[in-house]
C-alpha cells in the first residue's frame, strides 16, 4: 500500500484537538494543495473563506446545530460554491454590451450551474481534507453549514451568486481522538453497481447494517429503545430539527441564486 492509499484508508473525522495552531507553512500547504483540486473547465467555481476571528467561531457553534469544538478548531476553512467572480469578470469584460449589441438577455446562473460549483468546492475542500492529514492534521466536515443561510450571508457578506456549500475544521488530533477506531464503511457489493442502479432488498438491508445495529444494541438506553436502524437514523437525522432547518435553508439559497 503507497502513502497515498494509506492516508486514505486511515482518515477518520477528528472533533478534538490540541491547543496548539498549526503552523504557517502547514496552513499554506492545506490551501495550496485545495487550489490543485480538479475543476470544471480550469474555472475554479469556488471560494474559500478562513474564519480566524473567534467571535465568528464562537457564533458558527450556534449556527452549526450546537458544535462546541468548531470554536477550538485552529483553522477553520468554509468552501463556497461561487459563480459571483465569473459574473463579475463577464460584467468587467463588457459581455453586457455585447449582448445588448446582439439583442439577446446576459445569461446569469441557473441551478446547474449552482450544482456544478458546488462540485468544485466539494472537491477542493477534499483535496484539502487528504493534505491536512498526510501532514497529520485532522479534519471535520461541518455540512450544518447549509442552515441558517440568512445568518451565514450576513456573516460573510455573501453575494448573489456565492453560497456556503461546506465548513471543514482542522487541527492536530488529541490522543483520544488518535486512538479511536475507525468507522467501518458499507460492503462495496451493497455501494457499487455495474452499468445500473439496484435497489436492495430487505436481506441485504439486514447485511448492510448488521454492525450499526450490533453497535446500537451496545449503546444508550435511547439507542436500545430503538428497534431497527431505520426508524433510528429516521428519527436522529432525517427527521430532526436541523434537517428541517437545513432543507429551509437550502430552499432559500435556491431562491436567491435564481432571483
Amino acid at each position: 500500500m503507497n502513502q497515498v492509499i494509506e492516508v486514505i484508508h486511515n482518515r477518520k473525522s477528528m472533533r478534538a484537538y490540541e491547543d496548539k495552531p498549526l503552523p504557517e507553512d502547514v496552513r499554506d500547504m492545506i490551501l495550496k494543495s485545495a487550489m490543485r483540486a480538479p475543476t470544471a473547465g480550469n474555472m475554479m467555481l469556488y471560494s474559500i473563506i478562513e474564519v480566524s476571528d473567534q467571535k465568528a467561531k464562537n457564533k458558527l457553534v450556534e449556527t452549526c446545530d450546537n458544535q462546541p469544538f468548531i470554536a477550538k478548531a485552529p483553522l477553520v476553512l468554509v468552501f463556497l460554491a461561487d459563480y459571483q467572480r465569473w459574473v463579475d469578470y463577464f460584467k468587467v469584460s463588457g459581455v453586457e454590451e455585447r449582448c445588448a449589441e446582439n439583442g439577446v438577455p446576459m445569461v446569469m446562473p441557473e441551478e446547474g450551474d449552482l450544482f456544478l460549483a458546488c462540485c468544485d468546492a466539494l472537491i477542493a475542500a477534499q483535496t484539502a481534507v487528504i493534505a491536512a492529514e498526510s501532514m497529520g492534521v485532522g479534519s471535520c466536515y461541518i455540512g450544518d453549514i447549509l442552515e441558517n443561510y440568512e445568518v451565514h450571508r450576513e456573516m460573510f457578506d455573501l453575494p448573489q451568486y456565492a453560497i456556503p456549500i461546506c465548513m471543514v475544521c482542522f487541527g492536530y488530533p488529541s490522543q483520544e481522538q488518535r486512538e479511536r477506531e475507525r468507522t467501518e464503511r458499507f460492503g462495496e457489493e451493497f455501494i457499487v453497481f455495474k452499468d445500473r442502479y439496484r435497489h436492495l432488498g430487505e436481506d441485504e438491508f439486514k447485511e448492510m447494517y448488521a454492525g450499526t445495529h450490533e453497535r446500537m444494541m451496545a449503546g444508550s438506553a435511547e439507542m436500545r429503545d430503538q428497534p431497527n436502524v431505520g426508524i433510528r437514523m429516521y428519527k436522529r437525522k432525517f427527521s430532526a430539527e436541523y434537517a428541517v432547518e437545513m432543507r429551509r435553508s437550502v430552499r432559500a439559497i435556491l431562491e436567491a441564486w435564481v432571483a
